[in-house]
Order: structure tokens, then C-alpha cells, then sequence
């Protein structure tokens, strides 16, 4: 006898039924034509990498990577994030890509992450990066682009939070990470954390006061004035204490913010200019970010960003019987190549009735049908599952009807 085995998922992983797949992938398109009218290209890496590609780029979270030998004795990792993998590429490939770069990537990551709200093991990060610029300018052309990706996704104001690691240059990395719990711990857990760390309280109060008075440096002051010229004004804010815990942040930062939002930032994103010369001897400066889809899905739904995918102008074409399949195969095929999303019924040895309680389960808007009537008279019957009118007429008014 077979041992049944009990249908269940990995804690931290999910699967997605068609009604969330479908928002996540209307999601998704959206973002993918922004990044190409942008000018961007797209970049795929493997989920699995050498561990070395990882190990030392990632700071005080390498402990949040999938890690094990293989069979070969290979010591690899899941893909813990896209940046760093997008780093070993432009390392790797220094005849095939021409710098400037600009890439996007949209892939699943992996992250041994306590599973709890908003947090998982295997994740969708939708990134875009600037590769072979240093200049100010490219800082603020990713920036703009963060943005408009919120705006073109509903969002009525998204707000970039900036700031710049050099205004962190005499703050040890240690400190760093725990100034940038700010938002979540308060004040005094940033203390106390710091104080956990070797400081002094007055030490710590004093650091974090130093960080808090900070003043825009001549670099920010370029990227606001290319946010102020794309008409950007009321998208971002200097924010002196933020501070991304990445050990590979060189310069710019900023999050992405929604107005309404609570469940935190819906992008992270910095300059790395060190992180590609670990791969190789040529320095390529590097800016970009990377987009929390969770969040965004999240946000989305808060604000009822996603519009109704109802099926009311889907239809399903039924089979009269086996022997009248090849015309609603035809009839089917002429539907979508008019972009008329149209189902064939599956068993053509069903009775139509059985058909349309199945359209109307799945909530179609219409059934077609041609039986040997119709398929005389050269017309289809053409039936509106919500008023059940039913009316022969020609494939070309079929298609009129749906397209209006």
C-alpha cells in the first residue's frame, strides 16, 4: 500500500492561486515596462552560486544565507540577493557587456528568515542598476526611476528618503547598523543597542544626535536638483539618519515610501562602487535598488491599486459533441487572434448543460457554441452567462460584442 504524502508547503514558502498569481503578475508587468522605457535591459543570474561570490559583501546578515555542499563537494548558496550575483557577472563578461550598464532583474531570492507577516524564505526582488557610472547625475536617473515605478503602479505620492554613506565616514560600520533600526527600535533601542556594542549612553545619545544634525552634502544636492528638473519635487526628502546596513554601500541611499503605508519601505536602494572590484582588478562604479515586492503587493491592495479581474469578457466555446470539436477549435483560434481570451471545453463527451454550469462557475461572461444548426446557417450562438440571452450571430459580431 502507498503511504499517502500530506499535500503541505515549506514554513516560509507559499504557493500563489491564480486570483493572487494573477495580481502579483499584472504587478510585475508593470514594473518590467518601466524598466524598459527607461532604457534598461534585463539580466538573469542562476539561484545557485559559488558561497565565495556571496561571503564577505553582505555584513551582519550572512547568517540569513541557504548554504550547503553538494555532491561534488562544492561549498554553494541560494541566490541570497541580485546585486551582488549582477556584480560577478559584470566581473565575468567584460568583452560581452559595454559600460555603462543598465540592467534589471526580476528573480526569487532565498533568506533563512524567522517566517512571520511580510517575511518569507523565497522572495521575488525586482532590481535595476546603473554599472560604469560614478557621476552624481546616474545616482539621481536611478533615484527618478525608483520613483516612477511607484507612480506607475497606482501610487499617488511616493517619497524617496536619501541620504549619503559619506556623511557616515567616521561612523564605524557596527554603529551604522544599529542607527539604521532607527524607525523600528525608537531612539532608545538605538541606544541601547549601541551600548550593547561597546558605547558608552552619553556616547551613544551623542553619535546619534551628530547623525540626526547632519546636512546635505554638494552629491545630494545634484541628485535634488535632477529630481527638482523630472518634476520630482514632492518625491523625495533628505533623511540624515537613515542608514542601510548593506557593508557594501559606498554613497547614495535611500528607501521608497508609500503615503498610508505602515508596513515599512517598498524599496531599498544605494550606490556600491567596491562591490565589482572583489570580482576583478577594473573599479565599476554601481547604483541601483531593489524593489520589496511583498511590500508593494501588500501596499497595492491597502490602497486598492489593482483593478477588477473579473471574467466578463472571457468566454468559454463548448462542444456540441466530439465530432463537432474541429469547428469549435476553429472558432476558438479565431477569438484569439482577435486578443479574445477564449477557453475550449475539455471534454467534448459532456452535455452542454454540465459546459455551462462550468462558464458560470468560472464566472465567464460568455459561452459560444456551434452545433449542427449553427454550423449550417454559418453563425454561432452566442449566449451572455449574466442576462442568459442567447442569439445567433456571425464570428465577427461575436468579436464586435466582447471588444466593446
Amino acid at each position: 500500500m502507498k503511504v499517502k504524502i500530506v499535500p503541505r508547503t515549506l514554513k516560509g514558502f507559499r504557493d500563489f492561486l491564480p486570483e493572487e498569481a494573477r495580481r502579483r503578475q499584472y504587478t510585475i508587468d508593470i514594473i518590467r515596462r518601466t524598466f524598459e522605457r527607461w532604457g534598461f535591459e534585463p539580466l538573469e543570474t542562476p539561484a545557485l552560486e559559488y558561497l565565495e561570490v556571496f561571503s564577505g559583501n553582505i555584513g551582519e546578515d550572512e547568517k540569513l544565507f541557504y548554504k550547503f555542499e553538494d555532491e561534488g563537494g562544492r561549498k554553494i548558496a541560494l541566490r541570497y540577493d541580485q546585486t551582488v550575483p549582477a556584480c560577478r557577472v559584470i566581473a565575468q563578461y567584460p568583452e560581452e557587456i559595454k559600460l555603462p550598464f543598465k540592467r534589471y532583474q526580476i528573480q526569487n531570492v532565498w533568506r533563512t528568515e524567522k517566517p512571520q507577516k511580510g517575511r518569507f524564505r523565497e522572495f521575488l526582488q525586482c532590481d535595476a542598476d546603473i554599472f560604469g557610472a560614478t557621476n552624481p547625475e546616474a545616482d539621481g536617473e536611478v533615484v527618478a526611476l525608483s520613483i516612477d515605478v511607484f507612480k506607475q503602479l497606482g501610487f499617488e505620492k511616493p517619497v524617496a528618503l536619501i541620504n549619503d554613506r559619506a556623511l557616515y565616514k567616521d561612523v564605524p560600520y557596527k554603529a551604522i547598523v544599529a542607527i539604521d533600526k532607527l524607525k523600528k527600535n525608537g531612539e532608545k533601542g538605538v541606544v541601547r543597542e549601541l551600548v550593547g556594542k561597546g558605547y558608552s549612553e552619553k556616547e551613544a545619545e551623542e553619535l546619534l544626535s551628530k547623525v540626526k544634525s547632519s546636512k546635505a552634502n554638494d552629491n545630494l544636492k545634484t541628485i535634488f536638483s535632477y529630481l527638482d528638473d523630472y518634476e520630482f519635487k514632492e518625491n523625495y526628502q533628505f533623511s540624515p539618519t537613515l542608514a542601510r546596513s548593506f557593508s557594501y554601500s559606498t554613497g547614495v541611499i535611500w528607501e521608497i515610501v508609500v503615503e498610508g503605508y505602515g508596513g515599512g519601505s517598498v524599496a531599498g536602494c544605494e550606490r556600491f562602487d567596491s562591490l565589482v572590484e572583489r570580482f576583478s582588478k577594473r573599479e565599476v562604479g554601481a547604483v541601483g535598488f531593489a524593489i520589496g515586492f511583498d511590500r508593494t503587493i501588500e501596499a497595492m491592495e491597502e490602497k486598492r491599486l489593482f483593478p477588477d479581474f473579473e471574467n466578463k469578457n472571457k468566454l468559454l466555446v463548448c462542444v456540441w459533441d466530439k465530432s463537432g470539436l474541429k469547428d469549435s477549435l476553429r472558432v476558438a483560434k479565431r477569438l484569439r487572434e482577435n486578443g479574445i481570451v477564449a477557453e475550449t471545453y475539455t471534454n467534448p463527451e459532456d452535455k452542454i448543460e454540465k459546459q455551462l454550469k462550468y462558464a458560470s462557475r468560472k464566472e465567464y461572461g460568455y459561452t459560444v457554441l456551434i452545433g449542427p444548426d449553427e454550423k449550417k446557417k454559418g453563425v454561432v450562438s452566442l449566449k451572455d452567462m449574466k442576462s442568459r440571452k442567447q442569439e445567433e450571430v456571425t464570428i465577427e459580431k461575436v468579436i464586435q460584442s466582447i471588444k466593446e
